[in-house]
């Protein structure tokens, strides 16, 4: 066991390295998957608003409507259902994506200049077109922007589904308050900050290969809003 005044027994982590590493690859497919799957939906979502004006209303609020319940009590209400599964976790966790993906969509599409879809028009471009040609690659930007922030958002809240048995480093945090041993918290939080800042860095990455026109905001400020925000997960 750990003495009081030592944080982390670096001795457990050495032989506990399989294991934090299985939890690690855990958390990234919970959050892969739920971004992948929140953005095949908010993306046809996000163009049917914006096309029609009056159905955004409707689809923010009930959007806003998921983002406002807390993950425990939303979990607490999926378990008689889908039981203490990965679909229960997955099912919360796109919930949470939704209201940050359809808003960035319908901005950055909002934010496409006028004159240029009607220079497009006027080469003759139908809306099928006009979408996928000239619409979404100059909302590009804001589209990857919220794709950002929806996953360090996820990365956070991953580690709440420890507690349906589905947390990957959640587990650890947990592990660490119910044994009272600080180390795989401490292991559990430190790493899910690495994995927000490292997924961070990566889409802005694919972001300026994608948009080299636009220019990105700096890793630095984005490292300031990751940390945060995954803190508030864990």
């Amino acid at each position: 066991m750990t003495p009081p005044d030592v944080l982390v027994d670096w001795s457990w982590l050495g032989t506990h390295t399989s294991e934090i590493g299985h939890l690690a690859i855990q958390h990234v497919q919970l959050t892969v998957i739920a971004v992948v799957i929140g953005l095949a939906i908010s993306l046809p979502v996000g163009i049917a608003a914006y096309r029609h004006h009056r159905i955004y209303g409707p689809v923010s609020g009930f959007a806003g409507l998921l983002y406002t319940i807390p993950s425990l009590a939303l979990f607490a209400l999926l378990v008689p259902y889908t039981g203490l599964s990965t679909t229960t976790a997955e099912i919360g966790l796109v919930s949470y994506t939704l209201l940050i993906l359809i808003r960035n969509i319908v901005s950055g599409l909002e934010g496409v200049p006028s004159d240029v879809r009607e220079a497009a028009r006027g080469m003759g471009y139908g809306e099928r077109q006009l979408l996928w040609r000239v619409e979404i690659p100059l909302a590009l930007p804001v589209i990857i922007a919220g794709v950002r922030i929806a996953t360090v958002t996820t990365i956070g809240l991953v580690t709440v589904t420890a507690l349906i048995g589905q947390g990957g480093l959640g587990a650890l945090i947990l592990q660490g308050y119910r044994q009272d041993f600080p180390t795989p918290a401490y292991a559990g939080a430190a790493l899910s900050v690495v994995l927000a800042v490292l997924s961070d860095v990566v889409l802005l990455t694919i972001q300026r290969l994608l948009t080299p026109w636009a220019k990105p905001a700096e890793v630095r400020q984005s490292v300031e809003t990751v940390v945060p925000a995954a803190m508030a997960g864990a």
